[in-house]
């Protein structure tokens, strides 16, 4: 199943089930959060309880305003995070990465010691704990766009590149524990460049948008997932494309694993607070020297999401100047 927020041809919001080139209504809810807090409630399925509740009213995908496909009314309470360094590529990229990864571990870059802890524990026997992944913090709900919103690159940024990648949604309940509703195609978007001049800048490249998918794909993940990335330019051609894959059979971590170590920390599982936290990618426009252009577009397609998401790159000027003593 497919949920989907939008706003209507009046504007107004509403939640619905994407059916083929239509989207049935959900009756008696506008949000999939509210959805989602509901079946958590109820103790009831989250794709039962939509099924028994969607109505009779319909929309054309192309005459609706999609929305992100989870949120929260207050954006404070929305966290933005990640993992990286989770996915084996192409077979030829996977063979030429545990080349690198063999031998002395001394001998390793930080980066590569990671990617081999977790293709050697990322994926634990059921009720054990792996080995921790690489975590960063984006932002808070903020940052999120839905397809057809720019994403915008700080004037102080390097660059700004895509990421394909897959996120989990969730929920916290009433009783503290995290829900996961389903998952949405997204572009995690950052600054390479940046990255590139020390790994120790992580954290500072991360701190930008991301583009979610309009498609929210409730249930498990596939164990394997195909989608395309490209970058439109200016003038509506494709000037980048390259395949990508996802799900658990082509990452080194289990998507349990990744779960555990974030919501092991109790900052995490405060009741009410949504959570977006994308799974990493192997895939980069980067990485074959592509510099994206503002007014450039970029394009994420996996069929088992439904409609791609879209997003233009634009430039926002800072506003900051200096901080002021009180």
């Amino acid at each position: 199943m497919l949920l989907i927020q939008f706003k209507n041809a009046a504007g107004e919001r509403r939640v619905g089930i994407i059916e083929h080139e239509a989207i049935r209504e959900i009756d008696g809810f506008t949000s999939t959060y509210a959805l989602g807090q509901q079946a958590i409630r109820s103790k009831t399925g989250l794709a039962e309880l939509a099924q028994a509740s969607a109505g009779s009213t319909e929309h054309a995908y192309a005459n609706i305003t999609p929305l992100a496909p989870f949120d929260h009314d207050d954006a404070a309470h929305c966290y933005v995070t990640g993992t990286g360094l989770t996915h084996l590529g192409s077979a030829d990229t996977r063979d030429a990465m545990h080349k690198k990864i063999g031998g002395d571990a001394e001998t390793l870059s930080d980066s590569m010691k990671m990617f081999r802890m977790g293709v050697e524990g990322g994926k634990p026997a059921a009720g054990q704990r792996g080995v921790q992944p690489e975590w960063f913090y984006k932002g808070d709900g903020s940052i999120v766009r839905a397809d057809g919103e720019p994403l915008q690159m700080p004037e102080f940024a390097l660059d700004g590149g895509e990421e394909p990648e897959i996120a989990g949604l969730y929920l916290i309940g009433d009783d503290g524990q995290p829900y996961r509703l389903g998952f949405a195609i997204g572009n995690e978007f950052s600054d390479h460049v940046t990255e590139r001049q020390n790994y120790l800048y992580l954290a500072h490249s991360k701190l930008r948008n991301c583009g979610l998918g309009a498609a929210l794909l409730v249930g498990e993940l596939p164990d394997h997932v195909e989608g395309t990335s490209r970058i439109y330019g200016v003038d509506g051609q494709v000037r980048w494309e390259k395949a990508f894959v996802s799900g658990e059979q082509n990452m080194s971590h289990s998507i349990a694993n990744l779960e555990y170590h974030h919501f092991k920390y109790g900052l995490f599982n405060r009741p009410g607070d949504v959570h977006i936290h994308f799974f990493g990618t192997a895939t980069l426009s980067v990485a074959d020297n592509i510099t994206v252009l503002p007014g450039e577009t970029f394009e994420v397609e996996a069929p088992a999401f439904g409609p791609a998401l879209r997003n233009s790159l634009t430039v926002e000027q800072s506003t900051f100047t200096k901080v002021s003593s009180l």
